[in-house]
């Protein structure tokens, strides 16, 4: 490679980022010239599409979650917040979580693959009384609250607040609503024909909520309706047409003008792009960075973006193609590709296109729903097919073992349903006195880029 200390940032540790780091890694291994910076605010890779099973005690966190040192063999990581982007000057500044350190990098190749948050649409009570599931703190907040909500209600004589504490109201009928609720399910049930013999199984009220006509609008109108007929008989009520318009404490308001009393909301109704993202000083596209087809910004040969938070046109739809960790998997070859093709010199950029190999979701215990290359399942195979593709997708052998050893003893025995309560937290806000390397690392380092 005909190269010069040349500087890759890779700003987020999803997907996207972790793929492209890794064929970066893999092509620039005895390349000394090239130096790899990842910046990302957890000190972990998390395989979001597990969420739901971590909620439902059906595997541990640490099955789902990878260090990121394990991952950056070569490039240096960094666990700090993106606080700004400035493509002119090609500086990035971060920010130390525990004492606001400000620190800026400098780039000659900058990968932005940030990822979103949770869309509550400005809607400030139910954000304050919703849980989310994007992250393993969502996770775990979701199962021990359950836990806690079975152990009161078991307790309970009145029956009507026996049903308010076992009522689950999931918000968003895609992908994320339906298998949280599917999997949910199936742990309240279990757990109460196990362990909780003075709860009536008759007051669990399990509630999707669907602001469109059907649920999993993706899988298409027949594959939605046998996913709606499945959640149906395994006892979740489903309503249609119909938003979450404002919730409290101890319940959630809808637009048809029902009140369900209830002790648990979850919401996974919309995404967000970072404000990091949205005030770009490039050209957006649904809040998104609009990329070319070799997801490159426009006038700005140094900077590529993916995952979340890129805007990218299917050339055959005119659509944008969707937020998946299908879709961030390859445009990070692209990525890392077109990455190669700059630094080298060479002008043979491959421009992204993918056609989805297919879409699927579990729905409940050995239930799921698929649709791929074309062909329909429904049932065991597409519960088998999901577990075998998910299992097959984790990153690397340890945690696949992981996986596969939780599933196979939580098929076998009742889940767990220890209630791990207060977890005291020393909060460390500041470093004391100029002696600390690190301090002076972020404070210099910022000093020397802005001045």
């Amino acid at each position: 490679m005909h190269s010069v200390n040349k500087k890759i940032l890779i700003l987020g540790g999803g997907f996207a980022g972790i793929s492209v780091l890794r064929e970066l890694e893999s092509s620039f291994k005895h390349d000394d010239n090239i130096q790899m910076t990842l910046v990302n605010e957890d000190n972990f890779f998390l395989f979001t599409p597990m969420l739901p099973e971590l909620a439902s005690g059906m595997i541990r966190p640490s099955a789902i979650s990878i260090p990121l040192r394990m991952v950056c063999k070569k490039t240096e990581f960094i666990q700090a917040k993106i606080s700004s982007i400035d493509l002119k000057s090609k500086l990035v500044a971060i920010t130390r979580p525990f004492d606001g350190m400000v620190r800026v990098l400098s780039y000659d190749y900058l990968v932005v693959a940030m990822g979103s948050t949770t869309n509550f649409f400005g809607n400030k009570r139910i954000e304050k009384h919703a849980f989310t599931i994007k992250t393993i703190q969502d996770a775990i907040g979701i199962k021990t609250h359950l836990i806690h909500m079975l152990e009161i209600a078991d307790t309970e004589k009145n029956p009507a607040l026996q049903e308010k504490l076992l009522t689950v109201v999931v918000v968003g009928a895609g992908f994320a609503g339906v298998e949280t609720i599917g999997e949910l399910n199936d742990f309240i049930r279990d757990s109460v024909k196990s362990y909780y013999h003075n709860i009536n199984s008759d007051n669990i009220k399990m509630i999707l909520i669907s602001a469109s006509g059907a649920i999993l609008p993706e899988l298409g109108e027949e594959l939605g309706k046998k996913a709606y007929e499945s959640l149906q008989k395994a006892g979740i009520r489903i309503i249609l047409n119909t938003k979450a318009v404002d919730a409290g404490e101890d319940y959630v308001f809808l637009g048809n003008g029902e009140t369900i009393p209830c002790d648990t909301m979850i919401w996974t109704a919309g995404v967000t792009i970072d404000a990091v993202i949205t005030q770009l000083d490039c050209e957006h596209k649904s809040g998104r960075i609009a990329v070319d087809n070799y997801l490159k910004i426009s006038n700005d040969d140094a900077v590529f973006a993916l995952g979340d938070c890129a805007a990218i046109t299917d050339i055959k739809t005119g659509g944008l193609y969707p937020p998946t960790a299908q879709h961030a998997l390859r445009q990070s070859k692209i990525v890392a590709h077109n990455l190669k093709a700059k630094i080298s010199g060479k002008s043979n950029l491959k421009p992204f296109n993918f056609e989805s190999k297919g879409m699927m979701a579990i729905i409940g215990k050995r239930d799921g729903i698929a649709k791929i290359s074309g062909h329909s399942l429904t049932g065991l195979p597409a519960w088998f097919v999901w577990k075998t593709y998910y299992l097959m997708m984790l990153p690397t052998f340890e945690k696949k073992l992981k996986v596969a050893m939780d599933w196979t003893v939580n098929s076998l025995f009742t889940r767990d349903i220890t209630l791990v309560r207060k977890i005291k937290r020393k909060s460390v806000n500041q470093l004391d006195g100029i002696d600390s390397l690190d301090q002076v690392l972020f404070r210099s380092d910022a000093q020397a880029k802005t001045s």
